[in-house]
């Protein structure tokens, strides 16, 4: 819930853009485990159209936060990691590598860029526009999400800690695990339905996933 705090300036990042890499890692906490509520990050995220990344696991917490270094210096843009209670309190194995040095990025005064004012903001509205459509093509041909064909009758689209939850349940099944679920792949989605002869959408909280497929056809 610190991102309820943040979520001004959280919002007006996402306008102005960055200087040098930024996330916001944000831990939801479905069943309410030590929260006051079971809010579901991803939706700050759609409002205020910035990429969000979703880990599954440990090894994937420390890849997914390079990756987002990444996208946020590639695209000039705030990036969220979504994590949840059962991801942040686990435990699993984690490959380490070399720590890559990129140095401190000079400050430059750019007021049109930096400063939200009505008239300032409007120009950079388009540019988050444009952002958009770049991060769309970006994630449709990601590392951040993959297909696993199994039995092509059942396809789950799904992704985080409920990707783990579901291959438990039916590791027979097909899956389209989605690392960065804003925004999201429609082109791998409608590849994905079109191989399986049902669909289904596992996630926990808010229907995120189920209505983006929704809403581009997918039954």
């Amino acid at each position: 819930v610190g991102m309820n705090v943040a979520a001004d300036c959280f919002v007006n990042s996402a306008i102005t853009g960055v200087k040098g890499g930024m996330i916001v890692v944000a831990a939801d906490d479905p069943s309410m485990h030590s929260s006051q509520n079971e809010q579901d990050s991803r939706n700050y995220a759609t409002a205020a159209k910035i990429p969000m990344l979703e880990p599954s696991d440990s090894e994937e917490c420390l890849e997914f936060t390079k990756l987002a270094f990444d996208i946020s210096e590639q695209f000039d843009t705030p990036v969220v990691l979504r994590l949840s209670t059962r991801v942040s309190h686990s435990q699993s194995l984690v490959e380490p590598h070399e720590r890559v040095d990129v140095g401190l990025k000079e400050y430059n005064k750019n007021i049109a860029k930096n400063v939200m004012m009505p008239a300032m903001a409007r120009g950079r509205h388009v540019f988050v526009e444009e952002r958009t459509a770049r991060l769309k093509s970006y994630n449709e041909n990601s590392a951040l999400n993959r297909i696993e064909y199994g039995d092509k009758k059942i396809g789950i689209i799904t992704g985080g800690i409920a990707y783990l939850y579901a291959k438990e349940a039916m590791p027979e099944a097909s899956f389209l695990k989605i690392g960065m679920v804003n925004p999201m792949p429609e082109k791998l989605i409608r590849e994905f339905a079109e191989n399986v002869d049902e669909i289904y959408v596992v996630e926990e909280l808010d229907p995120v996933m189920e209505n983006y497929c929704k809403s581009i056809g997918i039954k």
